[in-house]
């Protein structure tokens, strides 16, 4: 098949990103509809499922090389110091100690732009202080404790608005602003807009820090052979780790493989090479031995990532008859020691129809662990004030919250001028509200009385998740009529072994189990984009359409030179290849390997260029129950109907495996997650899973999916959306809304924790 090099501009997770990508010349033919379908769009079980419940699936931390060393790391006790003297010598003679690493024994590696690998100035507790590589992990550890280290301590800031102010102690030379200007965004005239309101609501919100708790914890497996080393490690990006790990040791990228088969979860945190990765090759290299380095609970806590918090000011203003005429939002948030983003006003600016809108964004670098992208970065804090803030301003015009949106739909992506290539937000109100039993809401929010009052809310959701080139895939048909997926993406618990096996098995009309799947692996598969920003399922699985209906057109060609019929008169039909008018003409895929004497034959599939004209997004709305116990200030979500737009569905059971996942994280941001850190100190008192509370699936409520779209065919051949961040970007803000209508007091900080409550009801009086 004809291919073509282009430019592709696509969005993950916090930013445009554009890339030359190679996709097929003329396009591809979209597959038929759900109905019309035996394998997609089915609840499959997943092809890793076995291994993963019985244990006999391969994580990171499982691989066990000969020689194995092990390696911890010593970090900074203090939120801003400088090293002065470090002495490793005591440390090294410790028994099982193989080798030690610092900022003196090793080069100057840059790393974030603006520091090392080992950099001296410390900016944060958590920050690398020395690596040791030792027999044990008990003997790495004992050794870190007589390493001798002397800090100069410095002034420290952790609060994004003292980090603010012109006398902060400064984290980096060009000052404590992230690119030394605030992000802005204008269109219209706000004043105008503003005067023209007969409503105006201005309204401060904050959201909490979140740190990234996956169940597998951060974790590299690194061997050299001669001058080529391999990498497994528990990333949602190995061909980033490759190009991270070659250009930090000066290496060529073909001298570096990354492997990664299972995960047990991500959610943005390991999208980001980690600077272990590299310590761990520069001590294997070292010490002549392949190194494992494990991050425990703690780390995890303080030096892999999180959501950054945010303080945000909006205002809105609307006409009577519920028409938006302005709105703004100025806001800050804090990214930690080193490069991320605090931006958080995409929602507003996107989702309904408004002409005058202004935005002002500042992400600010505090004395903490540095920010990650985490599972719709922006989107969660920016939905949760927005879609609170809109019931406020449909209450002061008497309108239902939902008719008030439905009011200001927007058409078309008004910052890009464009018009989306598939919308169904208004059916999914309109499914949500019936599946929720919207007619049940309190008219007069807090007007029962009562120990527990249950209440109902609801927000929308706008994310990307459109997929993008380059994505390739190598289908390989065995002479036993078996098939072999190999794609250089990566699973990361979401069930792409399966949705790829599902695409294949369809297309070619054989049975899912006679699918082999390989992922994960830089030196076997062709290039495919990282997994996250919801990319992976409609970026990959229309280069396995590509590729299988190349294969039935090789089958077709096969069949007719050795049926010695014009290929035009034969049709591929069940794994078989047939003649229209003579039955008995027809050969098995098998007979037609067998025949070509071919033990495999290949065909490599790609990714179509999205089209150009248009905006690629999913939406979606998500109404919530709740109780609230108004003597402890409890909150208990007693059900969530998820109604989206997202394309369409490939594994209508791994979607909701999504959905369930999505939707209890959110419930962990509006109730209960926040990271501590005590001002006096800079320390993070949260550093485990007894002090940073999560939820459990004893907090899980009944839970509804509907999905009111089909496939979208303008985008790709397989026509589907990402639904990982979908699945938690309006969470918080229906259940604030709903904790609303419940009690009749807004709650403008989350998380929404019972001491919040009781205090809100005790003001309410």
């Amino acid at each position: 098949m004809a291919r073509k090099i282009i430019k592709s501009k696509y969005f993950v997770e916090e930013d445009f990103v554009e890339v030359l990508a190679e996709v097929p010349a003329g396009g591809s033919s979209p597959l038929p509809t759900n109905q019309e379908m035996k394998v997609i769009g089915r609840p499959v079980t997943r092809l890793d499922g076995y291994d993963k419940v019985s244990g006999t699936a391969r994580y990171t931390f499982d691989i066990n090389l000969p020689h194995l060393a092990h390696a911890r790391t010593l970090r900074s006790p203090y939120a801003h110091a400088r090293i002065t003297a470090i002495d490793a010598r005591e440390a090294a003679k410790m028994p099982g100690v193989l080798g030690i690493i610092h900022y003196q024994n090793v080069d100057q590696i840059p790393w974030y732009g603006s520091s090392f690998l080992f950099d001296p100035h410390l900016r944060y507790v958590g920050d690398e202080v020395a690596c040791v590589a030792a027999e044990t992990e008990a003997a790495a550890s004992a050794a870190l404790k007589r390493i001798k280290v002397e800090y100069e301590e410095l002034p420290f800031v952790v609060d994004a608005a003292a980090a603010m102010k012109q006398n902060a102690p400064a984290i980096h030379e060009g000052g404590n602003i992230q690119g030394g200007k605030p992000a802005v965004y204008a269109r219209g005239d706000f004043d105008a807009g503003l005067a023209e309101a007969d409503v105006v609501v201005e309204e401060t919100f904050t959201t909490q820090v979140e740190v990234h708790n996956p169940t597998e914890v951060h974790c590299s497996v690194v061997n050299w052979e001669g001058d080529r080393l391999t990498v497994w490690d528990s990333t949602q990006a190995i061909f980033s780790v490759r190009d991270t790990v070659a250009q930090s040791l000066g290496l060529p990228a073909s001298q570096v493989r990354v492997i990664k088969r299972y995960m047990g979860g991500g959610f943005g945190s390991k999208l980001t090479t980690g600077k272990y990765t590299v310590m761990a090759a520069l001590l294997a290299q070292r010490i002549g031995r392949p190194v494992r380095i494990t991050l425990d609970r703690e780390e995890m806590n303080l030096a892999v990532g999180n959501r950054p918090d945010s303080v945000q000011k909006l205002t809105v203003a609307a006409k009577k008859d519920g028409t938006l005429s302005a709105m703004s939002h100025w806001s800050y948030g804090a990214v930690g020691a080193y490069p991320s983003g605090a931006a958080c006003s995409w929602p507003l600016r996107t989702i309904y129809q408004c002409p005058n809108v202004k935005t002002e964004e500042y992400s600010v670098f505090i004395n903490a662990g540095p920010g990650r992208p985490f599972r719709a970065p922006g989107h969660v804090q920016g939905t949760f004030a927005l879609e609170s803030i809109l019931d406020d301003v449909a209450e002061k015009l008497a309108m239902d919250p939902l008719e008030f949106r439905r009011k200001n739909h927007a058409t078309i992506d008004q910052v890009m001028n464009l018009p989306y290539t598939s919308k169904k937000l208004l059916e999914a109100y309109d499914a949500g509200a019936k599946a929720i039993g919207w007619d049940r809401r309190r008219k007069v929010p807090g007007a029962d009385k009562g120990r527990y009052q249950r209440g109902l809310g609801f927000a929308s959701q706008i994310w990307w998740g459109a997929g993008t080139p380059p994505a390739g895939c190598i289908l390989k048909l065995n002479r036993d009529g078996s098939v072999r997926l190999i794609a250089g993406t990566q699973d990361i618990g979401t069930g792409t072994y399966t949705v790829m096996a599902q695409v294949a098995a369809e297309i070619l009309e054989i049975p899912i189990e006679r699918i082999q799947v390989n992922l994960g692996d830089t030196a076997v598969g062709p290039y495919c984009p990282l997994s996250g920003g919801s990319l992976t399922t409609p970026s990959v699985t229309p280069a396995v359409a590509d590729a299988a209906l190349q294969m039935k057109e090789k089958l077709l060609s096969a069949a007719a030179a050795i049926l010695e019929v014009p290929q035009g008169e034969l049709v591929y039909q069940r794994g078989e290849v047939r003649h229209t008018g003579d039955t008995s003409k027809k050969k098995t895929i098998v007979e037609i390997l067998r025949e070509m004497r071919e033990q495999t034959l290949l065909t490599y599939g790609a990714r179509n260029a999205n089209p150009e004209g248009y905006a690629i997004n999913s939406f979606g709305a998500q109404f919530a129950e709740v109780e609230v116990d108004t003597l402890t200030g409890h909150v208990k979500v007693i059900k969530v109907v998820a109604a989206h737009d997202i394309g369409r569905a490939v594994n209508r059971l791994t979607l909701e495996n999504q959905f369930h996942g999505g939707i209890l994280q959110g419930i962990g941001f509006a109730l209960m997650e926040e990271r501590v850190i005590d001002p006096q100190t800079g320390k993070v008192l949260t550093v485990n899973l007894h002090d940073y509370k999560m939820p459990t699936i004893m907090d899980m409520p009944e839970i509804e999916v509907i999905i009111v779209s089909e496939a979208d065919t303008k985008i790709s051949n397989v026509g589907a959306k990402g639904v990982g961040e979908p699945a938690m970007i309006p969470t918080p803000g229906a259940i604030a809304n709903a904790i609303y209508n419940a009690i009749g007091v807004r709650l403008h900080s989350l998380p929404m924790t019972p001491d919040k409550i009781l205090m809100a009801l005790a003001q309410k009086g």
